[in-house]
C-alpha cells in the first residue's frame, strides 16, 4: 500500500509541476476541476459580498435609519458573534454527515438576510435579520470548503480562487452598497440579493462535477491522523491575523482621512484597494505554495507585515498608500494557505477544520474590533491602531518550527517504500 499512496503523491506532485511550467495540455480532469473550482469560487463571491456589505450598510441604518453608534455595532457584533460560534458547529457536523445540500441554502439565506435590512424599522427585526445572513455566512464557509477541496483535488492555486473568491466578494461589498443604497436610500437593500440567487444557481450547477481526485480507502488521508497540536498553534497566527485585518477593515478610512489628511471621498478608497491589493496578494499566495513550503511562506508573510505595519501607522504623507497595498499583501497571501493547511493538519475532520480556519479568519476580529475603538475613544485611533504591529510577530512565534504535513507526509511515504 505504501508504494501505491507514494505513486499517488508523486503523481499529484508531477501535475501541479507541470501546470506550473504549463509544458503540457491540461487532462479533462484538471478542465473539469477548474470548472468547478470557479463556480464554488462565484459561490464564495457571493456569500462574501454579504459580510462586506453588511460592514458598508451601517453608517446608513446611522444617518438615514436614526440608529445610534452603538446600536450600529450591536447589529455587527451580533452578526460577528452568530457566525463565529455557529461556523465551528458546523464543521464538526459536516465531518459526521454528508450536507452538500447546505451549500445553495446558505448562500440564498445570506442574501435574504442582508436583503431585508433597509425595509424595516424595528432594531430586533434588523438584528435577527442580520443573524439570518450570518448564520447563512457561516453554513457555506466549512460546507464549500471541502468542496472545493474536493474538486479541485488540493491543488495550492485552484484553492486559491476559491479564497479569491471570497475576498473580491468582500471588496465588492461595500462598493455595490454605495452604488445602490447610497443613491437611493436603505429602500434599495432588496437589490443586495441579486448576487446570492446568481451564486445559488452557480452551486446547484456544481452538483454535477463529482471529485478530481477523491480519497479513497487506504489513501493518504486514511493513513494520517489528525494533528491538534499543530493545527492550534495555526490557529493563533489566524487569530492574530483576523484582529489585523478587522481593524484595518474597520478604521483605515478614519485613520487616512484624520490623521494623514486625505479628502473623506479618496479616503473610502483606501479601504477598496486593501481589499482588492489582498485579493491579489491571495492569488499570490497559491502560486507561492507551488515552490516554497507553506509554513515558511506563512512565517515570511508575517514578519514582513510588522514593519510595514509601523510604517502605515507611524510615517506620514502620500506613502500611507503604499504601505497600504503592502501591507494588504503580506496578510492575505498566508489567507487561502491557511485553509489547506487546517485541512492537511486534520484529515479525518477537514470540514471541522474549514469551519475554523475561515471562522477566525473574520469573526475574531469583528469582536475584537470594539475594543479598538474603546481605547480609540479614549486615547485617539492614532495609538489605538499601535498595539495591531505586534500581533503578527505574535503570529510568528506561533508558527516558529511547524511543519508543512505534505512535505512530512511525502518523506515518509517515500521511505515506507523503500
Amino acid at each position: 500500500m505504501s508504494v501505491e499512496v507514494s505513486k499517488q503523491v508523486q503523481q499529484t506532485s508531477s501535475s501541479q509541476s507541470r501546470r506550473g511550467r504549463g509544458a503540457s495540455p491540461r487532462s479533462p480532469e484538471e478542465k473539469t476541476a477548474r470548472r468547478g473550482t470557479l463556480l464554488i469560487a462565484y459561490g464564495h463571491t457571493t456569500v462574501d459580498f454579504t459580510q462586506g456589505a453588511i460592514a458598508a450598510l451601517m453608517p446608513f441604518l446611522v444617518l438615514q435609519g436614526g440608529y445610534s453608534y452603538s446600536g450600529a455595532a450591536g447589529i455587527m457584533l451580533t452578526f460577528s458573534l452568530v457566525s463565529s460560534i455557529i461556523q465551528p458547529v458546523l464543521g464538526i457536523m459536516g465531518d459526521r454527515w454528508r450536507m452538500r445540500w447546505l451549500i445553495p441554502v446558505s448562500v440564498l439565506l445570506s442574501g435574504v438576510g442582508i436583503a431585508v435590512i433597509g425595509l424595516v424599522d424595528s432594531y430586533w427585526v434588523v438584528a435577527a435579520l442580520a443573524s439570518a445572513a450570518g448564520i447563512g455566512v457561516a453554513a457555506f464557509h466549512p460546507a464549500s470548503a471541502s468542496r472545493a477541496r474536493e474538486v479541485s483535488g488540493g491543488d495550492h492555486v485552484l484553492m486559491s480562487w476559491y479564497s479569491l473568491g471570497g475576498n473580491f466578494g468582500f471588496a465588492l461589498g461595500p462598493l455595490v452598497v454605495a452604488i445602490t443604497v447610497g443613491i437611493f436610500g436603505l429602500q434599495a437593500t432588496p437589490l443586495l440579493i441579486i448576487p446570492a440567487l446568481t451564486g445559488t444557481a452557480a452551486v446547484l450547477v456544481l452538483n454535477k462535477y463529482g471529485a478530481a481526485a477523491p480519497v479513497k480507502k487506504g489513501g493518504v488521508n486514511e493513513d494520517r491522523r489528525d494533528d491538534w497540536v499543530s493545527f492550534g498553534r495555526m490557529s493563533i497566527a489566524i487569530i492574530c491575523r483576523s484582529i489585523v485585518f478587522v481593524g484595518i477593515g474597520t478604521f483605515i478610512v478614519l485613520f487616512m482621512h484624520e490623521y494623514r489628511g486625505v479628502q473623506e471621498d479618496l479616503a473610502n478608497a483606501s479601504l477598496f484597494i486593501f481589499y482588492i491589493m489582498g485579493a491579489f496578494g491571495t492569488a499570490v499566495g497559491g502560486y507561492l505554495a507551488r515552490r516554497w513550503q507553506r509554513t515558511a511562506i506563512l512565517r515570511w508573510s508575517y514578519l514582513l507585515s510588522i514593519p510595514l505595519l509601523a510604517g502605515m501607522f507611524l510615517i506620514p504623507g502620500p506613502i500611507a498608500w503604499v504601505f497600504i497595498i503592502l501591507v494588504a499583501l503580506t496578510l492575505y497571501v498566508p489567507f487561502s494557505l491557511q485553509v489547506t493547511l487546517g485541512q492537511d493538519y486534520l484529515p479525518q475532520h477537514m470540514s471541522t477544520a474549514s469551519g475554523v480556519t475561515l471562522g477566525l479568519a473574520v469573526s475574531v476580529g469583528g469582536i475584537a474590533t470594539p475594543l479598538i475603538g474603546a481605547l480609540a475613544d479614549r486615547v485617539g485611533l492614532e495609538y489605538a491602531l499601535l498595539p495591531l504591529i505586534a500581533l503578527p510577530a505574535v503570529a510568528c512565534i506561533a508558527l516558529l518550527g511547524l511543519k508543512d504535513p505534505t512535505i512530512r507526509k511525502t518523506t515518509t511515504v517515500a521511505a515506507s517504500s523503500k
